[in-house]
């Protein structure tokens, strides 16, 4: 639950880092909480909670995409694939699911950063 609060707190922080793991469950979490609203919204017979809900982590999710990009050495606007059906969401899918690059452009790797010395 961590990974969800931390990317709330770095609301629309585009530059940076983020692990593999900070992206998938916020992705995951993100989206168990959106179909809980959703049937909130289809029991009580209201549209209205879903899309809050969707605006306000539509910053986030964009912000966490990039950072993870940039973990794998790739420019943010990459994000922009989604535009493209199908192979776009593929290609993203592929690269949004490799391992951290070491120390890049964008600083250096998130995974180095939290590992435990070795004594």
């Amino acid at each position: 639950m961590h990974w969800y609060v931390d990317v709330l707190k770095k609301y629309a922080v585009f530059n940076g880092r983020a692990r593999r793991a900070e992206y998938w469950m916020f992705t995951l979490i993100s989206l168990i909480v959106s179909l809980v609203i959703f049937g909130i919204d289809m029991a009580l017979g209201i549209w209205v909670l879903e899309a809050v809900y969707s605006l306000a982590v539509l910053i986030p999710g964009i912000a966490v995409g990039v950072r993870r990009l940039h973990d794998t050495d790739r420019s943010g606007w990459w994000l922009l694939l989604f535009l493209i059906p199908l192979i776009g969401m593929i290609i993203l899918i592929v690269w949004l699911a490799q391992d951290s690059k070491p120390a890049n452009q964008y600083g250096p790797s998130p995974k180095a950063a939290t590992a435990a010395p070795a004594w």
